[in-house]
């Protein structure tokens, strides 16, 4: 049975990130990409399993301010009226930013080419991916992201207490926090996991809570604007992965992203919200492994 091995640090355009690799060294690199506010961890032990058995050598990894990986603490936190307006100007950091830490840990790792999969946040950071270096990506998973289109995507009312209420301090809030937010993004057609939900929080609390950090990733993501136009350049394959009952990134956005990139294959999913419930993961490791069987016959994937 695959398992991670242990947790290492990658010097990547000019930070350092924390990662961690599970499955046969010489297996097609796939490269999963978490969301705002949240861990590597989130992409659980058995799910990364189940794509290392599918011959994937999978690599997750924080993000940077977040978890293990360099906190941009210089910075400060942007304020309300700069999260409000999407002020590029004030932000220490854009997803382009972020993209391009993720192909500095490819650099890093002596990988010329990667299967990408991204969540949420890592949603953006692929898309952003394919868009500046679409020659270091072999295919591409957006799920439960959107195109950056203040038309398409946007939180419903609900999400807006979780989103902006005072940041939680402590350990037992930010369990409280995590239990509540989940119980109002999360997926209503399938089973609440509360304990998981509490055990995740409390493990990224102990690996490194930064509420700070979260808010500058908030402050990237609108700052960075629409990729729309610029997504229709793509040729990467892609796959969109989205719930037709998420409420923290609506429906509208997986279905602009698909509409947006040439060839992208759109699947909704009947009444998942945003989040990746256990039942779920056959249906989205069938879709990530058929996603890479598009990537072009013959690409290198690994440094000479």
């Amino acid at each position: 049975m695959y398992s991670f091995g242990e947790e290492l640090m990658a010097p990547a355009n000019g930070i350092e990130l924390c990662y961690q690799e599970m499955g046969e060294p010489d297996g097609e690199p796939l490269v999963m990409v978490m969301g705002l506010a949240t861990q590597m961890i989130a992409w659980q032990d058995g799910f990364c399993r189940l794509l290392a058995d599918r011959g994937f050598r999978v690599i997750r990894f924080d993000n940077r301010d977040i978890g293990r990986s360099t906190k941009i603490d210089r910075a400060g936190v942007p304020s309300r009226l700069d999260l409000l307006t999407g002020r590029r100007s004030t932000a220490p950091y854009l997803l382009r930013d972020m993209a391009k830490d993720t192909i500095g840990l490819l650099d890093f790792l002596e990988i010329d080419t990667a299967h990408v999969v991204g969540a949420s946040m890592g949603g953006m950071i692929v898309q952003q991916m394919a868009i500046d270096h679409p020659q270091r990506l072999r295919s591409m998973v957006s799920m439960m992201s959107t195109t950056g289109n203040r038309r398409s995507g946007q939180p419903a009312l609900k999400t807006y207490g979780v989103l902006l209420g005072n940041p939680p301090k402590t350990r037992d809030q930010v369990i409280s926090r995590a239990v509540k937010t989940f119980k109002v993004i999360g997926s209503p057609g399938f089973r609440f996991e509360e304990d998981m939900v509490r055990e995740m929080a409390a493990r990224s609390y102990d690996r490194g809570h930064s509420a700070a950090g979260v808010m500058r990733q908030l402050h990237a993501i609108i700052a960075s604007g629409d990729r729309t136009e610029a997504l229709h350049q793509v040729q990467v394959p892609t796959a969109v992965i989205h719930g037709t009952r998420d409420p923290l990134v609506k429906p509208s956005g997986g279905k602009a992203t698909a509409r947006a990139i040439p060839g992208a294959r759109l699947m909704m999913i009947d009444r998942m919200g945003h989040d990746l419930p256990r039942t779920l993961w056959p249906r989205f490791i069938d879709a990530i492994a058929e996603n890479a069987t598009r990537a072009p016959e013959g690409a290198v994937t690994s440094a000479a």
